[in-house]
């Protein structure tokens, strides 16, 4: 199987790509910066709609279709709405909401070919959002709306899988002031657990689908 992977160089997304590698599937990467030479790769923003789907393409017809999609790319900019500048505020929308559907929509007529699957990645924080979140909390509540209503729009025609991952032990933490850094405390979640969750959705047969995960740490305070 050929998947394609958002955020595939770090995180989450090189963890899922690196699951994918072990069932002997294909692992097919969009990230801002090259993942290494392990995976094919495009290098695209997703923030650019265009450099979406031309990425999108460029990967599906290398590997000759695709058989599911992981949107596993996301980006923050911690602080109170005041204090964010506008454009990081909305860059986080346009890379984690918009830059989800830019690679969905590119990549439908390949799925609907193959009656694969798309796996969508929101956040804890898209059901129960934070103080200091909120670029963060209304790309991921989106991310929510979008796939539930993608799931019904393409109920019989491509798998929809939504996602709703706890904190990772990833690089997606660094640089942010101390404030905004999880704790000793947290038990964060190894990010390759996580991607057994998403190989195990895409491992569903047509016809039958995991529509929703929630996959956190056990301590996890930002669920239920």
């Amino acid at each position: 199987m050929n998947i394609l992977i958002t955020g595939g160089a770090s995180g989450l997304g090189l963890a899922t790509a690196e699951a994918v590698e072990k069932e002997g599937w294909k692992a097919l990467v969009i990230d801002v910066r090259a993942p290494g030479q392990r995976f094919e790769h495009v290098i695209a923003d997703l923030a650019d709609r265009g450099e979406a789907e031309r990425a999108v393409r460029e990967l599906a017809e290398r590997a000759g279709g695709l058989d599911g999609v992981v949107t596993a790319a996301g980006i923050d900019a911690c602080g109170r709405l005041e204090d964010v500048p506008a454009d990081d505020w909305e860059r986080v929308i346009k890379v984690n909401l918009l830059g989800t559907a830019s690679v969905v929509r590119a990549a439908l007529p390949y799925l609907k070919h193959t009656r694969g699957t798309v796996v969508t990645c929101a956040s804890t924080l898209g059901l129960r959002p934070l103080s200091d979140a909120s670029a963060y909390s209304a790309s991921k509540f989106g991310v929510v709306g979008f796939t539930r209503a993608l799931a019904i729009e393409l109920r019989g025609e491509v798998g929809v899988t939504l996602l709703i991952p706890g904190g990772m032990r990833t690089s997606f933490f660094d640089g942010r002031p101390e404030q905004y850094k999880p704790g000793p405390e947290a038990g964060l979640n190894d990010p390759a657990d996580v991607a057994q969750a998403i190989v195990f959705a895409l491992r569903q047969p047509a016809g039958c689908e995991v529509r929703e995960l929630v996959v956190c740490p056990s301590t996890e305070t930002s669920w239920p």
